[in-house]
């Protein structure tokens, strides 16, 4: 591609800019229902600005890239309205079951569901792009967008039974009043630390994907079709995650999920060092074998802790403000990557990582490793609801 592995993982970085807009867009969901509806609405919006950027891009002819970055901005913004309604959706219908047991079931459905797409469409889209041009897939990807904004529109909300929005209300009153009890809902010291865990979880670790993606590419000349193996395989680990969680681990405590997966991550960020040392390929794993498997994984584990942490913030939110609540968490989610991604650069430029010279890649690999334990030690801000509201409830 011609990019330097710094512009690479800050190119990366950036693309979660749109979604840092979720809150907002959460407070429209909640309080400006548009035709008496609040959710399916804003998937429509979505799905169709996903649909105008993507057919400007398969039909406009030479595309600059300034234009080009344009187009994948608002594209990226209209994922971000679906992903915030899809969201408070999933968070709304899950809170309608009565038992403990089936408490953040829906949760783990989506979950199921989105990677299961996931990973055929990786699996589809790699073996498309052997036979067809990257217009032609632009434009396939645009009509079935456009196929999804109809959809949207001939659904009627009623028909998913969710929570009505109050309609003697003007649009700014209720904008003011969903504020309010956003800031009330965040100020809840259950779900104002466990967020700060969160996003910190994230936030303190120098990411290196885009160094270890140019490092597999450009160093080692791993073929395209390995990479994209290794996004299916990441997507299948979602897939499995989120049966087991649904299965297993849906009853245990939120901080001991979290902690886990936290380590997981260390783990496999070791195992990385091994890697680039060549250790593995000494004793018969193939480079390939390894960025497909345990690249894949990474990548998985990286948005493992999003289930469980949605499930539990889902069970903390008081009703009615739970798209404003999950776009929060998803905004302060996509920030902290932002951040780790330019944490990662300034680290690789610190330690000497170069597009020539990738010798301090396995102490950046330990120094990345070392951060991702950090939050270990706070572990405790992860707060559980206390049994007394429970029991009032």
């Amino acid at each position: 591609m011609g990019v330097a592995a710094s512009s690479l993982q800050i190119l990366q970085a950036s693309a979660n800019l749109p979604m840092v807009a979720k809150p907002l867009l959460g407070l429209l969901s909640d309080a400006v229902p548009i035709r008496g509806h609040r959710r399916l609405p804003y998937v429509a919006i979505g799905a169709l600005l996903q649909a105008i950027s993507w057919l400007a891009i398969a039909l406009w002819p030479a595309i600059s890239l300034p234009v080009l970055t344009i187009f994948l901005l608002l594209s990226n913004f209209g994922a971000s309205i679906c992903e915030v309604a899809n969201d408070a959706i999933v968070a709304e219908a899950g809170k309608q079951g009565t038992s403990s047991a089936g408490s953040g079931q829906l949760q783990s459905f989506a979950w199921m569901f989105g990677s299961s797409a996931g990973a055929l469409g990786n699996l589809l889209g790699g073996i498309a792009l052997s036979y067809f041009s990257p217009r032609i897939m632009f434009l396939f990807f645009a009509i079935l967008l456009v196929l999804q904004f109809f959809t949207t529109v001939a659904i009627p909300e009623s028909s998913l039974k969710l929570p009505k929005a109050a309609t003697n209300l003007s649009a700014l009153t209720s904008i003011r009043k969903q504020v309010r009890e956003l800031s009330c809902a965040l100020c809840m010291p259950e779900m104002f630390w466990s967020i700060i865990w969160f996003t910190l979880s994230y936030t303190v670790i120098p990411f290196l994907l885009g160094t270890m993606f140019f490092y597999q590419t450009e160093v080692l000349r791993l073929d395209s079709s390995v990479i994209g193996l290794s996004k299916v395989f990441g997507q299948v680990a979602l897939l499995a995650w989120s049966m087991s969680y649904n299965k297993y681990f849906k009853t245990i405590s939120a901080r001991k999920v979290l902690s886990v997966l936290q380590f997981a991550k260390a783990l496999i960020m070791l195992s990385d060092v091994l890697f680039v040392q060549g250790i593995y390929r000494k004793i018969g794993i193939p480079d390939s074998i390894y960025t497909i498997v345990f690249s894949g994984l990474f990548e998985g584990l990286m948005f493992f802790k999003v289930l469980p942490f949605s499930v539990h913030i889902a069970k903390l939110c008081p009703a009615g403000c739970e798209g404003s609540v999950m776009a929060f968490v998803m905004s302060a989610l996509a920030l902290a990557t932002i951040v780790s991604g330019y944490l990662g650069v300034a680290l690789a430029a610190f330690m000497g990582v170069s597009g020539d010279d990738f010798s301090a890649l396995p102490a950046c690999l330990l120094i990345e490793a070392a951060c991702t334990m950090l939050p270990l030690c706070c572990s405790s801000l992860v707060k559980e609801r206390r049994e007394k509201e429970k029991k009032e409830e």
